[in-house]
């Protein structure tokens, strides 16, 4: 318990139940307070106080950029360094914004009320975008340590994965399905390919007709990442401009992804970069019953093997290598061992390139 008796205005200011309760206006966080100075009278004073001047901040904030917070954080520890060498005590006047901070620690609070605010105000874009004019809608946390599985009306099913949050309809509209992710969770949608499946998650939208992925899209992060098991998702910018492009069109569009392959969307400088999963896994076919055991067999075929068994491309000059041919068993090694075995054996290399894998031979002789 902190001995909050003991605080100055900076140690307020810095205290996330206390910021809870000045600017979100938390229940629990407010009974606490309120209740708080009830018991201590004599500091009702510095509570109100530190109050106005966390809402001050926060005020004047709105029109700060994060280069403005890191110049003047850059100033502040000059002018801290300054007075340490000569043993002053320096008094920041309160109703200057910056200087409002008696310690770095209260600067790096304002980068925190930046990303709330940034966080927050996606979330609301978010339901402003996805919501349809008389959808009832549902929440749900998951505060456990373990997984929550949310089943929707549609047939479709969540998990979601701890200090995660989905928001979806009682009821989907009749011409597409729409949730909205804060956190991670993994998909199994049901095949609907006359009503699209929309996912929220920050900055991107995953667009699916029916198929397996996962989304990690946690509020502190400024990427989001989709991988996909089963199926194809397509994954765009979520965009007032975007969104209209894609909700008229029920064919996948953008950038598509198969299964083992994934997307990670860097909100900054709004790239999105595919490329395989870590560990590709056999797809669920007839293909994934075939021992990779080869016997002089010509590297087209075992490359077509490959490529159907974890449903990759791979891309090769085939009349470079069309005198290689494999003799080899592959069968508990994974994609990428198996990958490296083969080159090894044919003096080739290989490398990713956008979720393929392309080979670099001079041929076999």
């Amino acid at each position: 318990m902190q001995d909050y008796r003991q605080y100055k205005p900076t140690d307020f200011i810095s205290d996330d139940s206390f910021r809870a309760w000045v600017l979100e206006n938390s229940e629990g966080d407010t009974a606490f307070w309120e209740q708080w100075m009830l018991l201590n009278p004599d500091k009702r004073a510095d509570v109100l106080e530190s109050k106005g001047i966390l809402l001050s901040i926060y005020k004047a904030f709105e029109n700060v950029n994060d280069t403005e917070v890191a110049f003047e954080l850059e100033k502040l520890n000059e002018r801290l360094d300054e007075s340490e060498a000569q043993n002053k005590v320096v008094r920041w006047p309160w109703n200057k914004i910056f200087y409002a901070a008696a310690s770095i620690l209260l600067i790096l609070g304002l980068f925190w009320l930046n990303q709330r605010r940034e966080a927050s105000q996606q979330i609301e874009n978010n339901i402003a975008l996805a919501q349809g004019s008389a959808l009832k809608w549902v929440t749900k946390e998951n505060t456990t340590d373990n997984q929550m599985t949310v089943n929707l009306e549609d047939g479709s099913t969540i998990v979601l994965q701890k200090n995660s949050k989905i928001l979806y309809p009682e009821k989907f509209e009749k011409e597409q399905r729409k949730v909205i992710l804060i956190g991670e969770a993994f998909f199994e949608v049901a095949k609907n390919p006359s009503r699209p499946f929309y996912v929220f998650a920050n900055k991107l939208v995953t667009k699916v007709l029916g198929t397996s992925f996962l989304i990690q899209a946690n509020e502190a992060d400024k990427t989001v990442k989709v991988v996909v098991k089963t199926g194809k998702v397509s994954v765009f910018e979520n965009t007032v401009s975007n969104l209209g492009e894609h909700t008229t069109n029920k064919k996948l569009q953008g950038l598509v992804l198969t299964p083992n392959q994934q997307v990670v969307f860097d909100e900054t400088d709004k790239r999105m970069i595919r490329s395989l999963v870590d560990s590709p896994n056999l797809l669920k076919v007839p293909i994934q019953n075939q021992v990779f055991d080869f016997n002089n067999v010509p590297i087209a075929e075992v490359f077509k093997t490959l490529e159907k068994a974890y449903g990759i491309n791979i891309v090769y000059d085939a009349e470079v290598m069309k005198n290689c041919y494999l003799t080899a068993s592959l069968d508990d090694e994974p994609l990428f061992e198996k990958l490296n075995l083969i080159c090894k054996t044919i003096d080739a290399k290989y490398e990713q390139v956008d979720a393929q894998i392309v080979i670099y031979s001079n041929g076999c002789y």
